[in-house]
């Protein structure tokens, strides 16, 4: 692996990247220690080893990883001998190519407290430990999708151990009376971050997405952050949503042949 010039940021919107930055981090340590798997913590990144079905997770912490973490990361990719590997540098700083691994660029967006839009005719729940979980986590492995996590094993992705965190929440959106949508919230240091926005194939198209987001958005008080696929990032333009960074994912699956 080798260090790159750090893609160039503006500092008021480094700022930004770094408040997404840690609330991913706060999402995948929950994730991790709720779970059950492996989780590496150094001042550059942190990863979390979820075996075979969940694959090896690496986020960059920093623009400007020391030797010593970059090593270690490299080690990390090189000795994975199954699963997929993915490794998320908000700050586009690293070069994995040579790991055997491929980049795709999303947008890093976030917004500012301020009125919420009006919601479209769906209903959404926050959900109470004990609630609808696995309805909520089977949409999310089913239509984000998850297929690491096929054939399916309730509590796998989402433990209900997770729900009863402090700053993290699950959303249910049901479209006359059919569960249609879901996506999960961690709240760290009153930063929002958002994940998993899911809507079902059959519901797709019915404002399903956006009521979710309008339920987040009514929920979460402060800057609340979030990751976009490029298909749903006309959605979160129109809530007011600012793109401050593109980050880089690397990933790929590894086999004995990879390493």
């Amino acid at each position: 692996m080798t260090a790159e010039p750090a893609h160039v940021v503006p500092a008021t919107r480094m700022a930004s990247l770094h408040l997404a930055t840690r609330n991913a981090a706060a999402f995948w340590t929950a994730l991790a220690q709720t779970r059950g798997h492996g989780l590496l913590t150094r001042p550059g990144f942190i990863g979390v080893d979820g075996g075979e079905r969940g694959g090896l997770r690496v986020l960059l912490l920093s623009p400007e990883p020391d030797a010593g973490d970059l090593a270690e990361l490299t080690e990390l990719v090189r000795r994975r001998s199954t699963g997929g590997v993915v490794v998320e540098d908000p700050f586009s700083s690293v070069g994995l190519g040579d790991l055997g691994l491929s980049p795709r660029r999303l947008p890093v967006m976030i917004r500012r407290p301020g009125p919420v839009p009006a919601p479209p005719a769906v209903e959404v729940d926050r959900l109470e430990p004990g609630g609808r979980l696995e309805t909520a986590e089977r949409i999310v492995v089913d239509g984000f999708p998850l297929p690491g996590f096929q054939p399916y094993h309730p509590g796998e992705v989402l433990p209900q151990s997770l729900l009863e965190r402090e700053g993290v929440d699950l959303f249910l959106a049901t479209r006359d009376g059919v569960p249609a949508g879901a996506c999960m919230t961690v709240t760290d240091d009153a930063v929002g971050g958002v994940y998993w926005v899911t809507t079902l194939p059959e519901h797709r198209s019915r404002g399903v997405g956006r009521a979710l987001m309008h339920a987040v958005l009514g929920h979460l008080k402060g800057p609340v952050t979030l990751t976009s696929a490029t298909a749903g990032k006309p959605l979160y333009d129109s809530l007011g949503f600012d793109t401050v960074a593109h980050a880089t994912w690397w990933t790929g699956k590894m086999s004995p042949h990879d390493r």
